[in-house]
């Protein structure tokens, strides 16, 4: 399902426009990165957690010419599923 399939699929359960609920989308998905880049968690109770992980830098190897680089530290988004969301997909 992807971002317009979903807005079909709301606005039909929460009676506004197409348009009106592609933009709540929008802002959720906006309010989400911004406390993301803030550092900060966003939890859903009963669907689940977003959060920022820390990977470390690690060596890794190039499939072309098989020489070993380096893979510096960063940040990236990781989402944990609520208990919830785990039962509905077992």
């Amino acid at each position: 399902m992807n971002k317009a399939e979903l807005a079909n699929e709301v606005s039909g359960e929460v009676g506004l426009s197409k348009r009106e609920t592609q933009k709540v989308i929008d802002a959720i998905i906006g309010t989400i990165r911004d406390t993301l880049a803030a550092g900060e968690k966003v939890t859903l109770v009963g669907f689940g957690t977003f959060q920022v992980a820390k990977r470390k830098a690690r060596r890794g190897v190039n499939p072309q010419t098989r020489e070993s680089i380096q893979i510096p530290a960063k940040k990236v988004p990781k989402f944990t599923a609520g208990k919830a969301t785990r039962e509905k997909v077992k």
